[in-house]
């Protein structure tokens, strides 16, 4: 993808999610603001599949799948504690013979939430801790003879924290939620496929950024209005490796997603992504990709 298309694609995503924020203004609402369930859902990503009109330099795929449900092992609305465990896997079906589904992404993680000041106020201010595990389910040897890397059936496996806050925001007059959530994420070298150090970057610096116009839902189902959602997420490879220069570009991943709820829907509703970055896709994780992608996502949090 020509740098050109790149910044137009990331510039007209960038206007979608202002455009989101000032139109909400004219709307006006009397919710309470949010509970600490709703805060680990602001955190959670939605299941989503992908139609296959991708538009990039990806692999051809009839569909990329992410099943992402997240289990509460305690909530206690007098807690200040939440912890979530999400079994999330990622599967790709390629456009080849037999349709064949490789090396899913298996992603399980518990997430312990800690919320400090009003537990229930419009403006909140959260903290997370994350134990992961990602890995392909594979076993084969990480090289080809060539020397490449085996994306078949090579071995792919690492274990990771993540620690990070998250600062919500709830609108009462543009009946919108806004957050901004900013983590890093480590792999312990001993915690990972000997293949990965030094090209598999272990000290990520997440950033992202939300607006759920939520309120919305809120009417009555024949007067309610489309729900439209914006997330822009950024990921900064912080650690050697690749031998990258310290503040070489390509550390950086990028991502834009719109979403769209209309009215005749319950749970599900269209979204639009871009994705600029390393490859998220375990073993894949050396390929660079600039992809336009095209899905129906379930929209997991609202109020209620």
């Amino acid at each position: 993808m020509n740098k050109k298309l790149l910044f137009s694609i990331l510039w007209i995503l960038l206007l979608l999610g202002n455009i989101l924020v000032v139109r909400a203004q004219q709307v006006q609402d009397s919710i309470s603001g949010f509970d600490l369930n709703t805060i680990a859902q602001l955190h959670q990503e939605n299941s989503y599949i992908t139609f296959p009109t991708d538009i990039g330099n990806m692999a051809d795929l009839w569909f990329e799948g992410n099943i992402n449900p997240a289990f509460t092992i305690r909530n206690n609305k007098k807690s200040r504690l939440l912890t979530t465990l999400t079994p999330q896997v990622i599967i790709r079906m390629y456009r080849e013979n037999s349709y064949p589904v490789r090396t899913p992404s298996y992603i399980p993680q518990l997430t312990l939430y800690y919320i400090t000041g009003n537990k229930k106020g419009r403006h909140n201010i959260s903290l997370f801790a994350k134990a992961a595990h990602h890995s392909n389910g594979q076993e084969g040897a990480f090289y080809r003879d060539d020397g490449s890397i085996n994306t078949r059936s090579g071995n792919f496996s690492t274990n990771f924290f993540e620690f990070g806050i998250i600062d919500t925001h709830y609108w009462s007059r543009t009946r919108n939620a806004q957050y901004f959530k900013s983590s890093l994420e480590l792999h312990p070298k001993a915690w990972m496929a000997d293949e990965l150090v030094g090209q598999y970057s272990r000290v990520r610096w997440h950033n992202e950024f939300g607006v759920y116009n939520l309120g919305l839902d809120l009417k009555p189902a024949k007067n309610r209005r489309a729900n439209i959602s914006f997330i822009a997420r950024t990921t900064w490879m912080a650690d050697g490796f690749n031998d990258y220069d310290t503040f070489d570009i390509k550390r950086l991943n990028f991502s834009a997603t719109v979403f769209y709820h209309p009215n005749f829907l319950e749970d599900v509703g269209f979204f639009m992504k871009f994705y600029h970055g390393f490859d998220y896709y375990n073993i894949y994780f050396n390929e660079r990709i600039d992809v336009l992608r095209f899905g129906i996502m379930i929209e997991t949090l609202k109020f209620k």
